[in-house]
């Protein structure tokens, strides 16, 4: 693995020397970091079952350490270390449904510093309008992160690093063109682990790699328009959904117009592929309307829209659950992208899905923002039976949100998120599951 690493890191760096235009004296070095500490407490999160053990709650500590040197305006080098750790307490509910301990593990050891990022940045290769990011990179400027995001979710809020070489070509004034490869596996291969576990933690479910066309408009004032091609392969077989190999095919578009004081935003994508011996096809898109109230006192917002993901019809041999490619993160829900993983075998896949979704933000303070949420969820095809789902019906739950940050300085943020769902006739159970977090985040 060491040399596996080494021989990638000589070949992207002497790639980049290459290409890199007459160096400039004038080193510049600049560096930081951050640490973060969370509270979180579950309940019932996966089986709307108050008499399972399987409650929770836990202090996470994520430190992150950073440094870039940036040669001349066209060459740069930046790379980011990252360790998180945590201690799990967990609960279940006594006789008198009052809270009770009864177990403890994951003792607060620093383990699995890891690197988060590691890339070169070459701009104007070869004097073209062609920008490259060459290594392990964060993709986070894609459609509002609906099908690219996290490259690593099965580490949680971690990191959301990408094992990728992007080229951006400036077409002209109003059109870029950006060709991206990425190349994530299971556990990481590519770079060393400093103070590792034995077994290297899994990133993902699969082995996964994909190459990208995605093209930005920007011809029309005040409307930007993404268009996209994805071809993806999860050649590992994984659990769940992610069972047998397959092949995926998307093919989509994305749209944002500022109409001030309304803004629309929506976004629709359609999948073709294969899993394992049998075909496959997706649809999933959202739409959603903005408003803001900038003249009115704390300045509020509101916005309403509808989500749609395929799901999957049993009486076919074709599989029709969307697949969420790159975008298995808390997407709209902390809680339910957790519960995601009694129905398909794994975290964060959103699929077979109807969510009709609401929110009003307002700030009582220029440090203060109050935004609460309400969700309503419903299921496409009915979801088979099991220990936790009932096999009859559509309708998912209600889910309100409720969210308060404070920012003390441009430093020091924080932030208490609460949610609470209402299970609908999909459960077997139909107790109310909880989610809660206190973040703390400071950056130096």
């Amino acid at each position: 693995m060491l040399k596996k690493s080494i021989l990638v890191l000589f070949a992207s760096f002497s790639v980049c020397f290459l290409l890199l235009p007459k160096a400039s004296a004038d080193l510049a070095l600049t560096a930081g970091g951050a640490e973060r500490v969370r509270y979180e407490l579950w309940k019932n999160i996966f089986d709307m079952n108050n008499d399972a053990l399987d409650n929770r709650s836990f202090f996470r500590f994520k430190t992150s350490l950073w440094g870039s040197a940036n040669f001349n305006k066209d060459f740069d080098v930046y790379a980011k270390l990252t360790d998180e750790f945590k201690s799990y307490t967990y609960y279940a509910p006594s006789s008198s449904k009052m809270w009770g301990q009864t177990k403890k593990g994951y003792p607060f050891d620093i383990n699995e510093v890891i690197f988060d990022n590691l890339y070169v940045d070459v701009n104007n290769v070869f004097s073209a309008p062609v920008n490259l990011r060459l290594g392990r990179q964060d993709l986070t400027d894609y459609g509002e992160g609906f099908l690219i995001f996290d490259g690593t979710p099965n580490d949680g809020s971690r990191s959301f690093y990408f094992n990728a070489a992007k080229a951006n070509w400036r077409l002209d004034e109003s059109n870029s063109l950006d060709l991206i490869y990425i190349n994530d596996p299971r556990s990481d291969e590519w770079l060393p682990i400093i103070n590792g576990e034995k077994v290297n933690t899994n990133l993902t479910s699969s082995q996964e790699t994909a190459e990208v066309l995605y093209l930005k408009n920007k011809a029309i004032d005040h409307l930007g328009l993404e268009s996209y091609y994805i071809y993806k392969t999860e050649g590992l077989e994984g659990p769940g959904f992610q069972s047998q190999k397959g092949t995926i095919n998307t093919l989509g578009s994305y749209a944002k117009y500022d109409l001030s004081p309304f803004t629309l935003r929506g976004q629709l994508a359609y999948q073709f592929g294969t899993y394992g011996t049998n075909d496959r096809q997706g649809l999933g898109g959202y739409a959603f309307v903005d408003r803001d109230f900038k003249d009115l006192a704390w300045t509020p917002s509101a916005t309403t829209g509808f989500v749609y993901l395929s799901g999957d019809d049993s009486s076919t041999a074709k599989n029709e659950s969307w697949d969420p490619l790159f975008s298995r993160y808390p997407w709209y829900s902390e809680l339910y992208n957790l519960s995601y993983k009694s129905e398909t075998g794994i975290l964060a896949y959103w699929t077979n899905l109807q969510m009709f979704r609401s929110s009003v933000a307002v700030k009582p303070t220029q440090k203060s923002k109050v935004t609460l949420f309400y969700n309503y969820l419903r299921a496409n095809t009915e979801i088979p039976v099991s220990a936790v789902f009932s096999g009859r019906g559509r309708d998912r739950g209600q889910l309100p949100q409720l969210r308060f940050d404070y920012m003390f300085n441009k430093n020091i943020t924080a932030y208490i998120l609460g949610e609470y769902f209402v299970p609908g006739d999909v459960y077997l159970n139909k107790d109310d599951a909880i989610f809660i977090r206190c973040e703390l985040q400071i950056k130096f």
